[in-house]
């Protein structure tokens, strides 16, 4: 489908928005008429009254036509003064594809890369084109794939696919302010009638009467009856937009094929689910370790500290690749799977460019590690740039003890409950030797099966407890007395490193400390060696 049948279809369907909501007013109207000729006066009253509350949300949708303005890019504007070859990368690849280049490009800390086009018109005229690009994206690929998703993307502005989505984007966002107003209203209605039955009840407590059951599945039916009308078209809508966007999607791959290479474009395709979940991980398990403590990575390791768990984590980064999702992330996604897009390109024939640079993308950037600072203090929000930026072993050491401690809380106050103390590791082990340790197993959270136990079976529910609450308690001492530490690991989870001998006799000790006559004195030597 052409540039001028998608965009004969997308206004097709925003008319239908508004032809839906003149038939709905004229239903209403027809409804007042009828009301006032065949019912008495204070019926067509009210429903004169409903008629016009309902109306209401259908004119603020149809009459609202401004989408909501945008605030601008969000991330690192780079002139072509700043970053000259990547500039040239664009600008070549926009020759190659056959179309204008972006005026813009914005650097930013998304794993991604598109486009987007400040048209007028609904579309229909052209105007300032703009490129985001993800340094963790650039992080994860070669050159050559970073020149197979740029032609990608440059294939949407030759496909006139950033134009027309202006239009599509109307329609939504009419569509769904309309169904957002009528639930609102449904949502106070629902909450005023809430009110007044509970108001109501209350009174007849006071009386001495049964206060009748809160029901209020007939408040704001008619509101969500129209906003169901709306619903139903805006899936109507989306669905009918979607095959379009995925014809598009699969036409840019085409082009990015063209111009980058067949190899390399599905090699890119290969690598970014793997490179969105590896991201992911990073960011939760790496990058905001330390916010709960006030910390942050150093600068420019927020969105590059990345590259250290990609080099990391080849094997596993590997099986990803090899393993694509065949199905869309959800009904409405408006990209084909990736199986199905790393298929059509595989299939294509060979164009003998197997071997294009490996080189990774980054090295695009004059300083990739001053621009990843920059591109921090350009995205970061202010409460975030005013942590305190640690190096990694240090960060992931100070965080860990912070978490164990918050976890040992736990613990620790059973034990104080008990004992009347601070709850320390002290007190816990003064706590078993004076005969108090199923005291605390008592009183620590228990499954429902360790609740019906009794006796031996309750004790060996309790015993795993009561173990893991002294590892933390005795974990915690170690790091105090600065003979344990908190390990940076970017294969695995950090790990606590014990002083020499101490993965062997720690356990031990633990186990002597828990037993049905407890021994504490391992564990007391082990602390005070």
């Amino acid at each position: 489908m052409g540039p001028t049948l998608r965009a004969a279809r997308a206004l097709v369907l925003l008319a239908g928005f508004y032809l839906l909501s003149l038939v709905l007013l004229a239903a209403l109207g027809a409804l007042d008429w009828a009301a006032f000729t065949w019912t008495p006066g204070s019926v067509a009253v009210k429903l004169f009254v409903l008629s016009v509350v309902l109306a209401i949300p259908i004119v603020r949708g149809v009459f609202m036509l401004r989408t909501p303005k945008d605030d601008g890019p969000t991330g690192l504007p780079v002139t072509d003064t700043q970053e000259p070859r990547l500039w040239a990368a664009v600008r070549d690849i926009a020759q190659q594809v056959g179309t204008r280049a972006p005026d813009e490009i914005v650097l930013n800390g998304d794993v991604n890369a598109a486009v987007s086009e400040d048209t007028r018109f609904l579309g229909l005229v052209g105007g300032r084109r703009r490129l985001h690009l993800g340094l963790p994206l650039m992080a994860g690929l070669s050159e050559a794939q970073l020149r197979s998703v740029l032609a990608h993307e440059m294939g949407h502005y030759g496909n006139s696919d950033t134009r027309l989505s202006a239009i599509t984007a109307r329609g939504r966002i009419q569509v769904v302010r309309t169904i957002a107003h009528f639930q609102e209203r449904a949502g106070r209605t629902v909450a005023k009638e809430q009110a007044r039955q509970e108001k109501k009840a209350a009174k007849a407590v006071a009386k001495g009467k049964k206060a009748k059951e809160i029901d209020t599945g007939g408040a704001g039916l008619s509101y969500r009856a129209m906003a169901a009308v709306y619903t139903a078209y805006a899936k109507f809508y989306i669905r009918a937009t979607l095959s379009g966007a995925r014809r598009e999607e699969l036409a840019a791959d085409v082009a990015a094929a063209r111009i980058a290479g067949r190899d390399a474009t599905a090699s890119a395709l290969r690598e970014l689910p793997a490179l969105d979940a590896a991201h992911g991980f990073y960011m939760n398990a790496y990058a905001t370790l330390g916010v709960e403590a006030g910390m942050l990575p150093p600068p420019g390791q927020v969105f590059g500290g990345v590259r250290h768990l990609l080099a990391a984590r080849k094997d596993e980064l590997d099986e990803m690749r090899g393993s694509l999702p065949s199905e869309p992330s959800s009904p409405y996604d408006s990209h084909p799977p990736i199986a199905e897009r790393v298929a059509r390109i595989e299939a294509l024939p060979d164009d003998g460019r197997a071997s294009e640079s490996v080189e990774p993308s980054l090295g695009l950037l004059a300083d990739a590690e001053r621009t990843l600072t920059a591109v921090e203090e350009s995205v970061l929000t202010p409460e975030a740039l005013r942590l305190r930026r640690v190096d990694w072993p240090e960060l992931v050491h100070e965080s860990m003890t912070v978490y164990a401690e918050q976890s040992a809380r736990g613990f620790s106050a059973v034990v104080g409950e008990v004992t009347g103390s601070d709850g320390s590791l002290t007190a816990a082990l003064d706590a078993i030797d004076s005969g108090a340790l199923w005291q605390i197993a008592d009183r620590l959270p228990k499954s429902d099966e360790a609740r019906t136990a009794t006796g031996r079976a309750a004790r060996e529910f309790a015993r795993p407890r009561l173990r893991a609450g002294l590892l933390q308690l005795a974990g915690g001492e170690l790091v105090r007395q600065g003979r344990a530490r908190w390990q940076l690991s970017w294969t695995d989870s950090a790990t606590l490193k014990l002083p020499e001998g101490y993965e062997e006799t720690l356990p031990a000790a633990l186990d002597a400390a828990v037993e049905d006559v407890p021994d504490t004195e391992p564990l007391r030597k082990l602390l005070t060696a």
